[in-house]
């Protein structure tokens, strides 16, 4: 079974991409609304929602230091420079069990990097609520750096306001690299108090995240739910949507001292990682 799966309960209906392991909709039924952006899955990316493993976003330079040894990333069609959000987007994943409101996939990876993996992604519609997890195994035999995500594509128009609290953000900079950290977040990249913010291009990652977001339109809000302190926020002016995409460490974590969030696994052992969206 590798066709596009459409699933739904009473509240919320998505259809669920094996190919990138992707949701090509979210849709409120009650509200008669888009929660996510709708998208074709003709090109990666062109979607409302996909998993980032076993790597969230850009690693500078492609590589990162583990245990003294220099691990080069793979590069793919998806990005001239970096493995960007990692390959689980690009690969077709196996459907493994599927009912008329969850679906559990299966994805087998290997890199000659040292990238060894079965992932096995599973989409919940429970009541009002989406719920996303995604579990990662290390196969092979030398140890190695796991992070991972998700990339919603929330809607967001004129009409939308988004908020939640943060510790401190990193700007954007060369190749959409993050530049170094601070505090003082400017007003058009804070979204402590709701607000549409600017009809523009913003790139960011923030730090000490609440785990929880809301987005509010005319008619509905919704809420992202994760237990992190790292969030991605990405807008392009024009497009009528945001990104706000939760994640186990900051981007470029790989280079950072301590390499926060990011998990050494064994052969044999496992991260996990969560995400709610609720309409209410």
């Amino acid at each position: 079974m590798n066709g596009q799966l459409t699933l739904q309960n009473a509240h919320l209906r998505m259809c669920v991409d094996p190919q990138g392991g992707t949701l090509l909709s979210l849709v409120s039924l009650q509200h008669q609304r888009t929660i996510l952006r709708e998208g074709q899955g003709k090109q990666p990316g062109d979607c409302g929602l996909f998993p980032m493993l076993p790597v969230a976003n850009r690693v500078a330079g492609n590589r990162f230091m583990l245990r003294g040894d220099e691990v080069v990333l793979p590069q793919h069609e998806a990005d001239e420079f970096f493995f960007l959000h990692g390959d689980g987007w690009l690969k077709r994943w196996e459907v493994v069990t599927v009912s008329e409101s969850q679906c559990l996939l299966r994805l087998r990876s290997r890199h000659a990097c040292g990238y060894d993996y079965t992932a096995e992604l599973g989409y919940q519609l429970r009541q009002n609520e989406l719920h996303a997890s995604l579990t990662i195994t290390h196969c092979g035999e030398k140890a190695m750096l796991y992070g991972c995500g998700f990339h919603p594509f929330f809607a967001f128009d004129a009409h939308s306001t988004v908020q939640f609290s943060a510790g401190g953000y990193w700007p954007e900079g060369d190749l959409h690299l993050p530049l170094p950290w601070q505090s003082d977040i400017p007003p058009y990249a804070d979204f402590t108090c709701a607000q549409y913010g600017e009809d523009a291009w913003l790139n960011v990652g923030y730090s000490g995240w609440s785990g929880q977001a809301v987005i509010r339109n005319d008619v509905m809000t919704v809420t992202l739910l994760a237990q992190t302190p790292w969030l991605m926020l990405f807008r392009m002016s024009g497009d009528e949507f945001l990104c706000l995409e939760p994640q186990t460490h900051p981007v470029n974590a790989h280079n950072l001292q301590g390499q926060p969030g990011l998990q050494v696994l064994a052969k044999g052992e496992q991260c996990h990682f969560a995400m709610q969206i609720r309409v209410e």
